[in-house]
């Protein structure tokens, strides 16, 4: 038999991978229905997949090419086919954003598809079980549960991480995967709101654009542009959340704590300096042509333009000034949401810890990872599913083929 510990999105997948392959398959799930992240995911309609990967924006202490070829493992094109194929659930693409969702917008297609998948192909969920401990032996697994003791040939860590720990997610494969030796890379939240408290800008709560976001962190530039939501406690939206891993690790680091620099538009500096110069009337009407006004009015604030002045009266320094509140805004920030508005856990099990191929422990024959376990995570938009589909569907299959080798007597 082969236990996966954890329902959600790598868990079931991973079901469904082994499952496919003919083994017994049991998932041991802590709450009493499973899927909580892809049923809050995307608003509730599920960003299931990106239109295109993006390996090289995922984040992880491994090399690069361990990303990458565990991504490439499983192509979009051909996860896309299995949700509509196999998973019986057709997808839609969101053209603005890139974006691959349920055509009917519901999340729940996407979980119950994947429960019913599964069980078709012969697993079994067993719900409200939590998982206390994993102990190796002669003959495979003996899987401690509140429930009483299962015996596994192998068993697949599906469990996650830390991120928004109300759906479940409490660390317990983190712990577990520790207290079996295995190196954990330092976890953190990732793709988390920034906080600044007191806030500054608590009256501009709502107002959302697209900028392109920057910082200098470690020797090098991490950048990010997408949209940008300012809220009562600070920011949110794309933008923010796929670059504020370097805001958290930043935090801990005090001799290197990061600038984050705003762009608020499209327009460089030289490209300011001529749509002030060729602009009539307010500079305030100016810029809110291009921001939207309250912001503009910030910025002129912060910048010390008075608000009724005339781009025909507007002063060098002032000007200079003011692009440079356009351009490279320093992002106040002090804080963040931590693992309460996480999208991911950062860091996790080392993928030099487990085969590149499937996703078996080097230190424990029979012992599988996928999914939030693992250290690595991508941008929001899908990454982070096509991350955890490719991983499980390769952990599913290499513990389906070790429980097909002759067992020793």
């Amino acid at each position: 038999m082969i236990v996966v510990v954890g329902a959600g999105a790598a868990g079931l997948c991973a079901a469904c991978a082994a499952a496919e392959r003919g083994q017994a398959v049991l998932i041991l799930e802590r709450t009493v229905r499973g899927g909580m992240k892809i049923l809050i995911s995307g608003g509730g309609r599920c960003n299931v997949l990106p239109s295109q990967a993006e390996p090289e924006r995922f984040v992880s202490e491994a090399p690069a090419r361990l990303v990458r070829g565990l991504l490439r493992s499983w192509p979009i094109e051909s996860q896309r086919a299995f949700f509509e194929v196999e998973v019986g659930v057709p997808l839609t693409l969101e053209a603005e954003t890139g974006k691959l969702f349920p055509a009917s917008d519901y999340a729940r297609d996407i979980r119950d598809g994947l429960v019913r998948l599964a069980m078709r192909r012969g697993a079994q969920i067993q719900y409200s079980t939590m998982v206390t401990g994993l102990t190796p032996g002669a003959q495979g697994w003996t899987v401690e549960t509140n429930r009483g003791a299962v015996q596994a040939h192998s068993v697949i860590l599906a469990s996650g991480g830390l991120s928004v720990p109300n759906t479940g997610s409490d660390g317990t494969g983190l712990q577990i995967a520790h207290g079996l030796g295995h190196r954990i890379c330092e976890t953190y939240p990732a793709l988390t709101p920034l906080t600044t408290l007191p806030p500054p800008h608590e009256h501009l709560s709502g107002v959302s654009l697209n900028v392109r976001l920057r910082a200098r962190w470690r020797d090098r530039i991490v950048e990010s542009q997408g949209g940008f939501l300012f809220t009562h406690r600070g920011y949110s939206g794309p933008a923010v959340l796929d670059i504020s891993h370097v805001a958290v690790l930043g935090a801990t680091d005090p001799g290197e704590t990061p600038v984050l620099r705003v762009q608020w538009s499209g327009l460089d500096a030289n490209a300011w300096r001529q749509t002030l110069a060729a602009a009539s009337g307010s500079v305030s009407t100016a810029v809110g042509r291009i921001v939207p006004q309250r912001l503009a009015a910030q910025m002129m604030l912060e910048a010390g333009v008075p608000a009724d002045r005339k781009t025909s009266e507007l002063k060098r320094d002032e000007r200079e000034r003011l692009i440079e509140h356009l351009t490279a805004y320093a992002l106040p920030w002090n804080g963040h949401e931590g693992y309460r508005k996480a999208e991911v856990t950062g860091g996790g099990v080392s993928l030099e810890e487990v085969d590149a191929g499937t996703l078996e422990s080097r230190r424990h024959p029979g012992l599988f990872f996928c999914g939030e376990i693992l250290d690595a995570f991508g941008p929001i938009g899908g990454h982070n599913f096509s991350w955890a589909w490719a991983t499980a569907r390769l952990a599913g299959r290499g513990a389906a083929a070790r429980g097909e080798l002759p067992q020793a007597p």
